[in-house]
This record gives structure tokens, sequence and C-alpha cells, in this order.
């Protein structure tokens, strides 16, 4: 097996993992989030927020990032097909994952980091969630379908490889 193919295969997992999560994110955690108070929402948010940050986190979202492009640069001239695919991977991933989760999530995150839930009225909890909640779920959406999208793209790329 040829390194290009190992780099498409640890490409593939790493999109796997990180499609994985944000489906589970999606499909479990903000449902039961949902079915929680205010307050509960808002210390268990920053808690997940506070433990995602971690090394086995960081290195399929960002080895994926990292590795796509190299990708793509390492299939130009090689398989046409297949590096239109890696390319669309590519894009999709560094536009709808990276691009959300920097623009949309990590801000939206940074500012439920800042609060001091337990000195806070309810009403400012009910306030800070109303308008927190819809638009951080909304942007994990696009990420998941991105992800998934990302991981046809790259199966797809292997196949025709």
């Amino acid at each position: 097996m040829e390194i290009n193919e190992l780099l498409l295969l640890l490409t593939i997992l790493f999109s796997g993992l990180m499609a994985g999560l944000f489906y589970a994110w999606s499909i479990s955690v903000t449902p039961g989030l949902a079915r929680i108070n205010s307050r509960s929402f808002l210390l268990a948010f920053q808690s997940m927020n506070r433990a995602i940050l971690n090394p086995v986190f960081f290195i399929p979202f960002m080895g994926t990032a990292l590795l796509l492009p190299l990708l793509s640069y390492l299939r130009f001239g090689n398989s046409k097909l297949q590096f239109w695919l890696i390319l669309s991977a590519t894009a999709v991933y560094l536009l709808g994952i990276m691009g959300i989760t920097i623009g949309g999530n990590v801000p939206l995150n940074n500012q439920l980091e800042e609060l001091k839930v337990d000195s806070m009225p309810e009403e400012e909890m009910q306030s800070f969630r109303a308008n927190f909640e819809g638009r951080w779920n909304t942007l994990n959406w696009i990420r998941t379908f991105a992800s998934a999208l990302t991981l046809i793209l790259l199966s797809l790329a292997l196949y025709y490889s």
C-alpha cells in the first residue's frame, strides 16, 4: 500500500469520526439538553464545551483539515475523478465544518463560557438560551451534513483509486 492510499484511509477514518461525533451530538445530546431547564442547560453545555477540548477530539478534527489539502495536492494529475472528489471533500470540510465551527459555533461557545450562570437571574438565563440554542443547533446540523458529505466523497475517492 502506498503512502497516498494510507493517507486517504486515515483521512476517511478521521472524517468518519467527525461525522459520527456531529451526528451523535445532533440526534442525542441536543435533544436531551432541550428537555432540561435553562440553568442546567447552560451549565451542562459549558461543561461539555470544556470537555471536548482534548487531543482525542483535536487529532481527527484538525487532522482532517490538514490531510485533505495534502491529499488534494498529492492526487493532482492522477485519476481526474479521484482528484475532484478529494478536492470537493476538502472544500466541503474546510467551509462546512472548519468555517462553520470557527465562524459560528466557537463564537457562540465563547459567549456561553463568559456567563456566570450561578449568579444570573432566571430571565437572563432563558434569554441567553433562546438566542443561543437554536443558532448553535442549526450550525451543528450544517456540520453534520457537511461531515457526512465529506465522508461520502472520500469513500467514493477510495473506490475510484
